[in-house]
């Protein structure tokens, strides 16, 4: 049996790459014979760059950028013939926020890796949105590039406050001439009941009252970049404008062009043809729920093997979806690796406890294999 793996990253345990090789490790324990093909994916979050890196290839660049919250921290940006690819999470991602701050987390340094991408001449330059800590609606992105403002850029949504007055002609001339592609992990809007603020601000640390107050911030902000009428402000109701707490946005006011992070990867690695070429396809990611149909690696790779005809299953670390909404994703089958170890061995062992759930996965869906 030739199967593809083809994880995404699990939030803050393993890395894309070793989800894939402990699903492997875990499946050939059962099913030595079968032939297993890795195949680690991105939605444009976590992993973006080194999963392109390892199926395109290219050379890797670091940068020294300002963290969410103050501080260094590097950047890898990728170059490949004439295109560059920064990973806006090492920028401003969750993991270098502890304890986290939204209110004043801050994209400044998202804009300082693509000044450097810019730097060295490139003429295109692929934006990876996803896991971010961020909630500012990309402002701190447009200082780092030149826009000015009445109230400081660079503060989170905390800074903008009372903004009424966005000069972008300097970000948007230095992107002159120079492709902008958002690689979005998600295709939820700015503002509103469905924006960026109200489905992701809790997991940033947002409270109730800080998400009501910081939507109506970033309202603000959008009528002073883009103006008040709904033709003005239509990009803040563009699918992806919310993605990574509005990073989606702030780059579409500089022209930049929305594409699924998910089949950007897809076509980068050739997975159509990949998941052709095999009988199962696995994916899986940390936390797999609703919010998995919305432009994440899940569904994605699951549409490409629906293409394909094959079926696609998914190994997860929670499983909140039943049986109809998953088949409606194009899934045959899901397996939590907690309802396998718990919590705890999840968490703390989470390489061995998913090598362990695929292990016993194998039993179900290698046919060459007995018991």
């Amino acid at each position: 049996m030739r199967v593809l793996v083809a994880p995404d990253a699990f939030g803050g345990t393993l890395t894309a790459p070793q989800a894939a090789r402990a699903i492997i490790e875990g499946w050939q324990r059962h099913a030595p014979d079968d032939e297993l093909t890795p195949a680690a994916m991105a939605d444009g979050g976590p992993g973006f760059v080194d999963v392109l890196h390892e199926g395109i290839g290219g050379e890797l660049a670091v940068v020294t950028v300002r963290g969410p919250v103050g501080g260094d921290v590097p950047v890898t940006v990728l170059h490949t013939d004439g295109t560059a690819y920064v990973e806006s999470a090492q920028a401003c991602g969750l993991h270098l926020v502890d304890p986290q701050d939204p209110m004043h987390a801050t994209t400044y340094g998202v804009g300082q890796a693509i000044v450097a991408a810019l730097d060295t001449g490139v003429r295109r330059i692929v934006v990876g949105l996803g896991g971010s800590a961020t909630n500012d609606g990309g402002a701190g992105l447009l200082a780092a590039l030149g826009a000015t403002a009445d109230v400081p850029l660079d503060a989170g949504p905390a800074g903008l406050a009372g903004v009424t007055h966005v000069d972008l002609a300097p970000a948007r001339a230095r992107l002159q001439d120079v492709e902008l592609v958002i690689a979005a992990d998600v295709d939820v809007t700015l503002l509103g009941m469905f924006g960026a603020t109200k489905t992701f601000g809790p997991q940033k640390g947002l409270s109730d009252d800080q998400i009501i107050a910081v939507d109506g911030v970033l309202d603000g902000f959008v009528e002073a970049t883009c103006g008040t009428t709904p033709a003005e402000r239509r990009i803040a109701d563009a699918k992806g404008a919310g993605a990574a707490g509005g990073l989606g946005f702030a780059l579409m006011l500089l022209g930049g062009r929305v594409v699924s992070g998910i089949d950007l990867v897809a076509n980068a690695v050739g997975l159509t043809s990949q998941a052709g070429a095999h009988d199962l396809v696995v994916t899986g990611e940390g936390k797999y729920d609703f919010s998995s149909r919305a432009g994440k690696v899940v569904f994605g790779v699951a549409t490409v093997a629906g293409a394909a005809a094959r079926p696609c299953i998914v190994l997860a670390g929670q499983v909140l979806v039943g049986s109809r909404e998953m088949r409606a994703m194009g899934v045959e089958s899901a397996y939590s690796v907690t309802e396998l170890v718990g919590i705890d061995a999840a968490m703390s062992e989470a390489y061995t406890s998913l090598a362990a759930l695929a292990e016993r996965v194998a039993r179900t869906w290698s046919p060459r294999s007995e018991d």
